[in-house]
């Protein structure tokens, strides 16, 4: 898989810019770090399809170890029969670029972290049109993350091993629950034969709610 070009649009979202132009010097960062992270990406993603059962102890990913737990993740998948788990990941060479500039240019290391940040919902984009193509007439949910909500971050590691993503993609977690390469997300999308009512997604359900830049500004990230 190849990214031809970022999201700059959400890169500079990221950045804190709240519309106008954007100011010549931070273009010109901008497409230095965007050929840098396009030259050293290698994006990849997997994807698989479960049957699934609300259990007392959470949502049972049947015929695996994982159980997705919390009110959030119940509420997301409370009209789905199955649900689809994603890895998806830059690859080591975007951390080795972002890495690269946070040794002595940190203006350019926040630029490239903003575009690798957009670059990775690029290729999640991706992973669940490919989705969406192979189950035509299947009602989907939108994205839910380990981290969202009340979802536990500790799910990650049977989360990776379910998908045998540290084969498939070299995506591994740490000790720490950090995602290794960092520039890398796993989600959940419920999948319904009826229609999914909407409902309201990002800030209802985030941890970071409370602390987040977007929200004090009255804007949102678009999770």
């Amino acid at each position: 898989m190849v990214l031809e070009k970022l999201n700059r649009a959400e890169a500079f979202r990221y950045m804190g810019h709240k519309g106008g132009d954007i100011p010549t010097n931070i273009e010109a960062l901008a497409n230095e770090c965007e050929e840098r992270l396009l030259k050293n990406s290698a994006p990849k993603f997997v994807w698989r399809v479960f049957d699934i059962e609300k259990t007392a102890e959470g949502v049972l990913v049947k015929d695996t170890p994982l159980v997705l737990k919390g009110r959030s993740i119940a509420s997301h998948l409370r009209v789905c029969e199955k649900c689809a788990l994603i890895a998806a990941t830059l690859g080591a060479g975007a951390d080795t670029v972002i890495r690269g500039y946070e040794s002595g240019e940190m203006e350019k290391a926040v630029v490239a972290d903003c575009l690798a940040s957009a670059a990775i919902e690029q290729v999640c984009d991706l992973a669940e049109a490919e989705i969406q193509s192979a189950l035509s007439g299947t009602h989907f949910t939108w994205r839910f993350s380990p981290g969202y909500g009340d979802l536990p971050l500790d799910i990650q590691s049977d989360f990776l091993n379910v998908l045998n993503a540290q084969k498939r993609i070299g995506l591994t977690v740490t000790e720490n629950l950090i995602l290794v390469p960092r520039k890398s997300v796993t989600a959940v999308i419920g999948l319904s034969a009826q229609e999914i009512p909407k409902g309201r997604r990002g800030c209802a359900t985030c941890n970071l709610r409370d602390t987040c830049n977007f929200r004090k500004s009255g804007k949102h990230c678009g999770g």
